[in-house]
């Protein structure tokens, strides 16, 4: 029996290669002379330059960089077995997890240390990079992660602001820096809303960044303001591109400032790891993640697997920790069947700890009725 294991990371308890490991010891316990192909996945989020690193028998590497709010922090970043592609996520150095909530701050808060990241490993004389953007304390819209690799916006009078939400609206100028990269940038994005407006990247995401309501108009502005700059200065129009307005609008600091591409964050994840060809060929696919819910439905990467195996007509049983869809919800996933590890009501630092063994338990459970 061929099995392929693509499961996400199961968050607060087990990396995405930690899931495969115990997914693998359930099923030896049943069928131990299964033919098994791990492939530890990753929905664009935080995870996914780690597991597109190990994906590529690549390195990873580590160096100090700013936060959010400027202050040194180490952030880390993949390079592939073949040394010409970077994984990098914007989390690592501009995420709102490196933020105390009393430090929420859109206005202040801006992507330079991403910008710190990217430099870094294009002197390792990289061609590509993939760039996952989840996850981020910042609505300065890619500025600061453009000045960290030589660009420059100046206000009325000629001085270089620093690049935040706050100072969007004083910029009068942009100014490229003199050498640009010109490798490919693969960006992985996975909301579909644009810069500005109601939907757009304040409104929909700055609240849970700090920002109060009475304040949301004013960085929304900003947005407005430097999205009209660059139409009129390079002829880009990002203020109603769809996905722009992801990570506080670095999917359109991307576009403009690196010629970023924005990808579906599974699809491109799908494709790097090759899946649809290491599923060739399977009698079944194990998948899972820490919860299955409504978010589930909308595109993540379970639903990606479920695609692709449904091509192929192979089952897809998926595992996790919470499981709150209801039948036929899971058939509109397109999964055979979903499975909640845990064993019966338990504290959430037991479901945590205990998590690889409860489901290396499922699993075995789950192959004795597939025998």
């Amino acid at each position: 029996m061929k099995i392929l294991l693509a499961p996400d990371k199961f968050k607060g308890s087990l990396t995405a290669s930690a899931v495969c490991a115990a997914m693998a010891d359930g099923i030896r316990l049943v069928l131990p002379t299964a033919e098994l192909i791990s492939v530890p996945m990753a929905d664009g989020g935080e995870g996914t330059a780690e597991v597109l690193t190990e994906g590529s028998a690549g390195s990873w590497h580590t160096r100090t960089v700013q936060d959010p709010l400027g202050r040194p922090v180490e952030a880390g970043y993949g390079i592939s077995g073949d040394g010409k592609t970077a994984f990098i996520e914007m989390a690592q150095a501009s995420g709102l997890r490196l933020l105390k909530m009393a430090e929420y701050d859109p206005f202040e808060a801006n992507t330079y240390g991403t910008g710190e990241l990217l430099a870094e490993a294009i002197k390792q004389g990289v061609e590509r990079i993939v760039l996952g953007i989840g996850g981020s304390a910042t609505n300065d819209a890619g500025t600061g992660m453009a000045s960290a690799l030589g660009w420059r916006f100046l206000d009325k009078t000629g001085h270089e602001l620093r690049p935040c939400g706050g100072n969007l609206a004083q910029i009068t100028t942009i100014t490229p820096p003199e050498s640009a990269w010109t490798g490919s940038v693969d960006v992985a994005c996975d909301v579909t809303n644009p810069l500005v407006g109601p939907q757009g990247a304040t409104y929909i995401y700055g609240p849970q960044k700090g920002a109060k309501p009475d304040e949301l108009p004013i960085l929304d502005a900003g947005m407005k303001h430097l999205a009209g700059l660059i139409h009129q200065q390079f002829g880009v129009d990002l203020a109603r591109m769809p996905g722009a307005g992801a990570a506080g609008g670095l999917g359109a600091g991307a576009v403009l400032f690196l010629s970023g591409q924005l990808i579906e964050g599974v699809n491109l994840l799908m494709q790097q790891t090759k899946l649809a060809a290491k599923m060739a060929g399977a009698d079944l696919i194990l998948t899972g993640e820490g919860r299955i819910d409504h978010q589930t439905l909308q595109g993540k990467l379970i639903a990606g697997i479920t695609r692709l195996a449904n091509e192929q007509h192979i089952p897809v049983i998926a595992m996790c920790g919470s499981l709150q869809l209801a039948p036929e919800e899971l058939d509109q996933l397109g999964l055979t069947s979903a499975f909640s590890i845990v064993p019966g009501p338990v504290s959430l630092d037991d479901a945590l700890v205990n998590a690889a063994d409860y489901l290396k338990r499922t699993t075995a459970q789950v192959m004795r009725l597939m025998t």
